[in-house]
């Protein structure tokens, strides 16, 4: 049997082509992918085996040209460039409705003599819109084998497969780019004094600035006028015009289009969602559809986990021996666990409505529409694909603004993007309000789901806020102007979606469970035992909750967490919840799986009912307004700090945002409890 061997390919081309569904479709992974730019902003990496064959793929973020304007394309053009040696060629990705935007950087790369191969993606949806491509006369323009394919249909995957098995990338030695006459001379003399391979790279090299100050003056080949002549920026559009000049030639003689006569279905739509009035409208009421689902068609699903874990809880219970380990799983670990894994199916639907708007090209209406809400507070519609990603997650949100040029819009989008409702705050969110917000409705819409759409909105209005303040703070470094195209709306894969979605909450579950399951495990041990209650006692155990080190713990912090309306045990969970939102529900659902010996009644009907020394409600309305204020605005994620470090590389903006968010948190909250109670 033949061994195995190693071989490595990069994925290139525009953001938005279908990069990542290809990356998912070779590599059986699953990466997000949606039907908007920016999705990915870091280099992936994937295996696969094809024919005994080990092939390592590289998907590198989407870039319109090799000259980088954002953090996202320089990560993209330094792999290209600097790690030739290292892979055997590129795989190439063009979408059939933007051949045009594509071949700019197809060209490129071609004259910098690395092996391609090429692939024309989703050539469907150009032949509905009347388009026809002749894949032939394509080919032989460009000198190189075109692959057909629909990814996400897994069209065309077997035979790219193929042809990086057979080596079928193909290197060409003639440059596209005519380099302008009166840079010529210039460009000749610095091939043969650096030893470029062609003219190309030495031109790519000037307008990178690369090597102007690299230049010796003494040298007499080279004048040193025509150096200062040589503007980087001014380089580049030469190059672009000359690019789309010959680009144009290209495809005039291998497109050819059908007469519209009737209007097409994206135009139409985009004449209502993109609009300055009805677009604002119509995402609303999308936010208010996914909200009134997130809590009406979770209900049944999560009322079986409950109860699923309220019978695991007493099955313990009843059938382990009696002592510390008995007390560890069925009152400590399987209700902490159980209070997590509940909000699993609200947030799986949340996440399902985001991927299928995403999926379908919504999303790009999003960041077009927001452009103009962003700008006077001083982001931009790009800034939206981060914000919108918050709701997920604010790691994989931060990270995304690699796609923002400007350097201010970037840092202000860094700071404020956490204040977005992430799905980590969602179950502190829904136990509140289940706790505090009645069972009815307006016009058919919960109240429960009005005031979950309103936390949202207000993590929304803040960052708004945070970032209009801010950008009085932060030099600016030049105006930016959003260009994008706005894709055509297709119909969302739902099980490609689904099985997405599945993949996410059990990372979700996983993830949190770790974490919950540590926690749980410190909370019991710190509840069981207490300072000695008798002389001759050192340390008591199996203690009554209230007399435990955790309750000196908590008590101890309780006066300043009191003028916010908090007892000793939601200051516990606030400072477990540092490590992860979450955490606060899976904490809560421990101490008071602790504290009653009834497993059988659900966690939040005990935290109901449960009263302060006074005689007030534990969680009142005004409390619950308070924590739901908190979690809002806390910067309560370490990992998120982590995130934001490495983006900025400063330990001044971090510590700034964690001061800002924690602060705006406690004195907002109380503030709102002091009034309403």
């Amino acid at each position: 049997m033949q061994a195995n061997k190693k071989k490595q390919i990069l994925l290139v081309g525009n953001p938005n082509v279908g990069k990542s569904t290809v990356f998912n479709a070779l590599c059986n992974k699953k990466q997000k992918t949606g039907n908007y730019a920016g999705v990915t902003v870091a280099s992936h990496s994937g295996n696969y085996t094809h024919k005994n064959e080990d092939i390592e793929v590289i998907d590198l973020p989407g870039s319109y040209s090799v000259y980088p304007s954002s953090e996202d394309e320089a990560i993209f053009s330094k792999y290209l460039i600097d790690e030739q040696e290292n892979y055997e060629g590129v795989v190439y990705i063009l979408e059939a409705l933007s051949l045009k935007r594509g071949l700019l950087l197809f060209q490129q790369i071609q004259d910098l003599g690395i092996p391609m191969i090429l692939i024309v993606n989703q050539i469907d949806q150009a032949e509905r819109r009347g388009i026809t491509i002749d894949i032939q006369k394509f080919s032989d323009a460009l000198g190189i084998k075109i692959i057909q394919t629909n990814a996400k249909e897994q069209i065309g995957i077997n035979e790219v497969k193929d042809a990086v098995y057979n080596n079928e990338f193909v290197k060409t030695e003639k440059v596209s780019f005519e380099t302008p006459n009166e840079h010529k001379d210039f460009i000749q003399k610095l091939v043969s004094q650096k030893g470029f391979d062609n003219e190309y790279k030495a031109w790519m090299s000037l307008s990178l600035g690369t090597n102007l100050e690299k230049i010796d003056p003494e040298m007499d080949q080279i004048n040193s006028s025509d150096v200062k002549s040589l503007v980087p920026k001014r380089l580049q559009v030469q190059e672009t015009v000359r690019r789309y000049q010959n680009v144009d030639k290209i495809l005039d003689n291998v497109i050819s289009k059908q007469p519209q006569f009737k209007e097409l279905l994206t135009e139409k739509l985009d004449k209502v969602l993109v609009h300055k009035f009805w677009g604002y409208v119509v995402f609303l009421l999308i936010l208010l559809v996914i909200f009134q689902s997130v809590f009406f068609l979770a209900e049944y699903p999560m009322n079986w986990i409950e109860e699923l874990f309220s019978w695991l809880s007493a099955f313990t219970g009843e059938h382990l021996p009696e002592g510390p380990i008995n007390s560890l799983i069925s009152s400590g670990i399987v209700p902490g666990i159980g209070g997590i894994v509940v909000f699993a199916p609200q947030i799986g639907i949340l996440l399902y409505f985001l991927y299928l708007l995403e999926d379908s090209g919504y999303m790009a209406r999003v960041v077009f529409l927001m452009d103009r809400l962003l700008r006077p507070f001083g982001l931009n519609g790009k800034s939206i694909v981060p914000l919108v990603s918050g709701t997920a997650c604010a790691i994989p949100a931060v990270i995304s603004t690699r796609n923002i040029e400007n350097v201010k819009e970037r840092l202000l989008t860094i700071l404020v993007t956490p204040f977005m409702t992430c799905s980590a705050r969602l179950p502190v969110y829904s136990i509140i309000i289940g706790l505090i917000i009645s069972e009815g409705s307006f016009l058919g819409i919960k109240y429960k789901a009005l005031v979950l759409m309103g936390m949202y909105l207000l993590g929304f209005l803040v960052a708004l806020f945070s970032a209009a303040i801010l950008k009085r703070f932060i030099k600016d470094s030049g105006k930016t102007y959003l260009v994008m195209d706005l894709p055509a709306y297709k119909k969302p894969l739902f099980g490609y979606d689904l099985k997405m979605v599945l993949g996410k909450v059990w990372d979700f579950i996983t993830g949190a469970g770790k974490i919950i399951f540590i926690v749980s495990i410190i909370i019991w041990v710190l509840s069981y035992f207490g300072p000695k209650q008798q002389p001759n006692e050192s340390v008591a155990s199996d203690v009554h909750l209230d007399h435990s080190y955790l309750a000196k713990m908590g008590k101890g912090i309780e006066p300043l967490i009191a003028p916010l309306g908090y007892d000793w045990k939601m200051g516990v969970g606030i400072l477990t919840s540092f490590v992860a939102r979450e955490v606060f529900v899976g904490t809560m659902s421990t101490l008071y799986s602790l504290e009653d010996d009834a497993p059988e009644v659900k966690v939040i009907d005990k935290m109901r009912r449960d009263v302060k020394p006074n005689g007030e409600k534990v969680f009142s309305f005004a409390t619950g307004i308070s924590v739901l204020l908190f979690y809002a605005f806390a910067m309560q994620c370490i990992s998120t700090l982590a995130v934001v470090y490495r983006e900025t590389k400063s330990w001044k903006w971090t510590g700034f945002q964690v001061a800002m968010m924690t602060g705006l948190a406690y004195f907002v909250s109380m503030i709102v409890y002091q009034i309403l109670k």
